[in-house]
């Protein structure tokens, strides 16, 4: 797997661009802490982890040969990402008091990181993305194609936790920051709220073939 610099550099591109994970990860930092976004994270990565096993089975393919089946996967999507802006919209403080002892193994530390794993399971651009990227790296003469398919998916979801976390670190920075500066807080909580909002009528766009 020679080309793995350049599969590498392709999943630094892709994991730049703004999406959902990215705004719930800054969104979950501010509101929650450091503690509760990295507990997303997890969630995050058991998501990417099944979108790899998915590609492997090629469920993209019969996403295309079953529209009604995408277009349920991705109505649930765009509903649930529209339905996280909303509550945005409707709480009271994008950034409530937090206690930094607060423990992460708790009923709130686990719907946050089944939210993660809802927000990116449920988005089916993740898979079509693995269905695209990852065969395109697998060589028959270079070995056993499920061993580099495997090898492939593990560097996909351990990059995309590094991301994660840079962006879960990040958001926790930015509620320390908020919580100093009052009249900031509800254009964040409203500008976060529309971009999910945004990110699932996007969604509802969206076609199998893309």
């Amino acid at each position: 797997m020679s080309d793995i610099p350049i599969f590498i550099g392709a999943l630094l591109v892709a994991y730049t661009v703004p999406g959902p994970d990215m705004i719930f990860l800054l969104q979950t930092g501010a509101v929650h802490g450091r503690r509760r976004a990295l507990a997303a994270t997890v969630g995050l990565g058991c998501a990417r982890a099944c979108h790899v096993a998915f590609a492997g089975i090629g469920l993209a393919a019969l996403f295309r040969n079953a529209p009604w089946l995408f277009a349920t996967v991705r109505f649930i999507g765009a509903a649930y990402l529209i339905w996280l802006g909303i509550g945005l919209f409707r709480a009271g403080s994008l950034v409530p008091k937090r206690d930094p002892t607060e423990p992460v193994n708790d009923r709130r530390g686990a719907r946050v990181v089944m939210r993660g794993f809802l927000t990116n399971l449920l988005n089916p651009k993740p898979l079509i993305f693995c269905s695209v990227l990852l065969p395109q790296f697998v060589h028959p003469g270079s070995g056993p194609i499920l061993a580099q398919f495997a090898a492939l998916g593990v560097t996909l979801v351990v990059v995309g936790f590094l991301f994660d976390a840079t962006f879960a670190l990040w958001g926790a920075a930015l509620g320390t920051w908020l919580e100093r500066r009052p009249a900031m807080q509800s254009g964040q909580r409203y500008g976060f709220a529309a971009v999910l909002i945004g990110f699932g009528a996007d969604l509802l766009a969206m076609r199998a073939t893309h």
